[in-house]
């Protein structure tokens, strides 16, 4: 069905989702759709999934836009083409698992803003995040760039262009785990094994919840976040990882519900 995404499963509840578009992954029209479609209805393409690790195929994660696209986008047509985008880059963020990046070489533009949406990053040694959209002559993702590191540090990436390694990022606080090139799927899908063992739907629940209160205040978000747990204290995987912390025993969580009362819906 996809003709630039793969989609396998790597463990049980693990799916790996692969960007293919040889030979840098640079992100087209049709690219953004099967994102979109993908990420918004993943239930319908990868069953049973817990956790997404997004990856790369080649060299490099993603080295941006398709620059031969934008050559023919004008006023008239591209209001509809960056709805493409943004709508890509939101069925990552707002995607109904958590979402780990996995990420190697070049992350540039729209690279840089796939791998800001996922929930956290694995990214190798190798990799570089920038912003080089002023050369270009285009505008965007300084914004998703703001969900890793501080203003002054998204003003001199987005201002001079210049990509920095991940290790510099992690520095400035970005939330990289940075590991050697030939061990990054490794690593990425070990953070996404430990994720695929809780609650399925506990972590379906932490999800919608953490979307929603990143932008709320603190007293709006920390109640917010409250009604979860008052919702699921009536679910039997609460009562299931409290017996199981106790014992000191491997919880054993139901099938995940479907039903929207867990999820405040």
């Amino acid at each position: 069905m996809f003709n630039y995404l793969t989609v396998k499963n790597l463990t049980e509840g693990v799916v790996n989702i692969e960007l293919n578009r040889p030979p840098a992954n640079a992100v087209h029209r049709e690219m953004y759709i099967e994102i979109r479609e993908l990420f918004s209805n993943l239930d319908s393409h990868a069953e049973n999934a817990r956790v997404v690790v997004l990856s790369a195929a080649g060299k490099h994660f993603c080295a941006g836009n398709d620059l031969d696209e934008f050559a023919t986008m004008t006023p008239e047509n591209a209001e509809e083409r960056m709805w493409r985008v943004r709508e890509a880059f939101f069925s990552i963020s707002e995607c109904c698992v958590p979402v780990i990046g996995a990420v190697q070489g070049a992350a540039l533009g729209t690279g840089l803003a796939l791998a800001a949406s996922c929930d956290f990053l694995v990214a190798s040694r190798d990799s570089r995040f920038g912003l080089p959209e002023l050369t270009v002559g285009v505008m965007g993702g300084a914004r998703h760039l703001g969900r890793l590191v501080s203003q002054p540090v998204v003003r001199r990436m987005y201002f001079t262009g210049e990509p920095l390694p991940a290790e510099e990022l992690a520095q400035y606080g970005a939330a990289i785990i940075v590991t050697e090139p030939d061990e990054l799927l490794e690593r990425a899908t070990q953070m996404a094994t430990r994720v695929s063992r809780f609650s399925p739907t506990a972590v379906r629940v932490s999800k919608r919840i953490l979307d929603e209160i990143e932008w709320m205040d603190l007293r709006t978000g920390y109640e917010f976040e409250q009604g979860g747990t008052v919702r699921m204290s009536g679910h039997k995987d609460s009562k299931e990882a409290l017996a199981a912390f106790a014992e000191k025993r491997v919880a054993v969580y139901e099938t995940r519900s479907e039903d929207k009362h867990w999820f405040g819906a």
